[in-house]
């Protein structure tokens, strides 16, 4: 591939592990810009468990319309990453800008900019209009009071999934986690999960806590008990061992649908509610339907982001939400920097030889829950 045709991973949307290298059709030789629009080249991005959701949930949850395939039988497999303006026909936004955003996992991105502000704008094209705004927006790194230059890596990795711990555990507490004495958290070495058990841990002490728990593999038990935001981590088969009659809220982040049945009989009319984030165990997804207990409701996390940025009492306007979750993400970047060890460590990667490589071992559950893997051009 040229610099002009660029590079861009395709997933087949019915089979999530038949995947190939193509040209971008977003690339300076595939697709001119209209008045209005940008190009951007995209620096680099993350590849985490939290993609592997975006391409189990891309039918559900529309996320293959966000950058549309040349083929419709292919998705395109949308990343957070860092991108610099390349080309610009639209005047608030000159090249050599450089944004933090929502992209497609190769090498270009067109975009048309609209709302511009000192801090970002949103991407206005018409394919986006019905699609959650919460993914819509991009920021200027000079603007942005999250971004520092040293942590690009770090932000990547873990900002979409912080974000989404954040708001989570918000809606959780909110709702004084539905009257639960415990709340088990499955894929519990997963960055999001032990994103949300961080802000729930933050809570300890608070009237009518409850215990946090983390179901992992025995490989990982020991890293995920080590970083301290769990009461206690034990394996998935001793999931049995917990006392059936305390009432208890499961936040599903591995999507197994054989797990979560295991939960649900087990725990019964105890289980106070049953949340469903993610879809890692992408093979083992299914209905929730038919299971004992409270039907298992999916997280939303935009949803979430619109009702907080709503004015008070209900919301905290978006200032608030900006203010709070910039306290609790510094915070988190400290636990995750601590040095002994951190808790996750980034390695950068070609992507044009790591993509396939990573993708595949995120998919088949090999990859190392200490990593964070960041694609760069």
């Amino acid at each position: 591939m040229t610099a002009t045709t660029g590079q861009r991973l395709f997933i087949s949307r019915q089979q999530l592990d038949t995947l190939r290298l193509g040209p971008d059709p977003d690339a300076p030789t595939e697709r001119p810009l209209a008045d209005g629009e940008l190009r951007l080249a995209v620096d680099q991005f993350a590849l985490t468990s939290n993609n592997i959701t975006y391409a189990a949930f891309g039918e559900a949850m529309k996320y293959w319309q966000f950058f549309p395939a040349p083929d419709a039988a292919w998705g395109c497999l949308p990343v957070w990453g860092f991108a610099t303006v390349s080309e610009s026909r639209c005047p608030e936004v000159p090249t050599g800008r450089r944004v933090w955003g929502f992209l497609p996992a190769g090498t270009h991105a067109v975009l048309r900019p609209a709302k511009v502000r000192a801090s970002g704008f949103v991407d206005a094209s018409p394919h986006r209009a019905e699609l959650a705004g919460a993914y819509q927006a991009y920021a200027f790194t000079d603007a942005d009071p999250l971004y520092r230059p040293e942590l690009e890596g770090l932000q990547a990795v873990l900002k979409p999934l912080f974000v989404t711990a954040f708001l989570l555990d918000d809606f959780l507490a909110d709702n004084a986690w539905f009257g639960a004495r415990r709340l088990l958290l499955s894929s519990a070495s997963s960055k999001t999960a032990f994103g949300t058990a961080f802000c729930m841990a933050g809570r300890r002490g608070q009237p009518g806590m409850a215990r946090i728990v983390g179901l992992t593999s025995p490989a990982n038990q020991a890293f995920t008990q080590g970083l301290g935001c769990y009461d206690t981590v034990q394996p998935y088969d001793t999931l049995e061992q917990l006392d059936p009659a305390t009432p208890t809220l499961y936040v599903d982040f591995a999507g197994n649908a054989a797990l979560r049945r295991r939960v649900h009989t087990h725990f019964g009319d105890a289980l106070t509610y049953s949340s469903s984030i993610g879809g890692t165990h992408w093979q083992a997804l299914g209905s929730g339907q038919g299971l004992p207990g409270p039907r298992p409701t999916l997280f939303f996390a935009p949803a979430q982001i619109k009702r907080r940025s709503a004015p008070p009492p209900e919301g905290w306007g978006p200032d608030g939400l900006g203010e709070r979750l910039a306290r609790s993400w510094h915070a988190f970047i400290g636990a995750v920097q601590q040095p002994q060890p951190p808790w996750v460590q980034v390695h950068t990667r070609a992507a044009a030889d790591a993509l396939e490589p990573a993708y595949r071992a995120l998919l088949e559950g090999r990859a190392d829950a200490r990593e964070g893997a960041m694609l760069r051009w």
